[in-house]
């Protein structure tokens, strides 16, 4: 049988990503498997196909790499949620997270950053809060969501509450049977997470906004069942 040779244009279109985005995208996925405390150059480097010279020359500490991982999330999360809420994905920042198909675990990522104490995830918290508030204004005006008397308080405690299941993300599975951290694919296997999600927001998405994805959900249940 004829081998099949991989041009430098065919790997080009496989994996059009420069080295750099390489290495950040394997560091997430390091970080959402170990920990922070568990994820060394030497594992990111194995991961990304690299030396861990390299790790160091692109980021120069271990430090400076889970910044430039936290600072891709957070644009993931306003990019993906920017364009869901348009589209009536209602409130939950990390709903974008659990439908993206490809890249990098990015809601296991939040998972296990999320526990550390460090400044990082400070600053991490608050860029997410604050994508929130903007997003949620929008969603104000396109008549998905209910106006508040304190939206910026409301973004960050409806915020604060998601990722919080994240953190207890396997308790929510335990206790619910869904793990949030993966893609809700499976309308009936998520209407224990859904439908109770939906009730709980009834004062935050508009009666329009949960009428219209309860219908969806439920067409979806239909489609699925065999």
């Amino acid at each position: 049988m004829r081998s099949i040779e991989v041009t430098t244009s065919d790997a080009a279109a496989i994996d059009d990503r420069t080295t750099k985005a390489r290495i950040r995208d394997a560091a997430i996925a390091c970080f959402a498997e170990h920990g922070i405390d568990g994820t060394t150059a030497r594992k990111v480097a194995a991961s990304a196909g690299v030396s861990a010279g390299l790790v160091m020359h692109h980021f120069g500490s271990m430090d400076n790499l889970r910044r430039a991982c936290d600072e891709h999330v957070v644009a993931m999360i306003r990019d993906l949620k920017g364009g869901a809420i348009s589209a009536g994905a209602g409130f939950d920042p990390l709903a974008a997270l659990r439908s993206a198909s490809g890249g990098p675990p990015l809601a296991r990522y939040l998972a296990r950053t999320l526990v550390d104490g460090s400044p990082h995830v400070a600053e991490l918290v608050d860029e997410i809060v604050a994508d929130a508030v903007e997003y949620t204004e929008t969603g104000v005006e396109t008549g998905l969501l209910m106006p508040s008397n304190y939206p910026q308080q409301r973004a960050a405690i409806l915020t604060i509450w998601s990722l919080g299941a994240l953190v207890l993300h396997e308790h929510l599975e335990r206790l619910t049977g869904v793990d949030i951290t993966k893609p809700l694919d499976n309308p009936k296997a998520a209407s224990s997470y859904i439908a109770p999600a939906l009730e709980i927001l009834r004062g935050v998405l508009t009666e329009a906004t949960v009428n219209m994805m309860s219908e969806s959900f439920h067409q979806r249940e239909k489609e699925e069942t065999p």
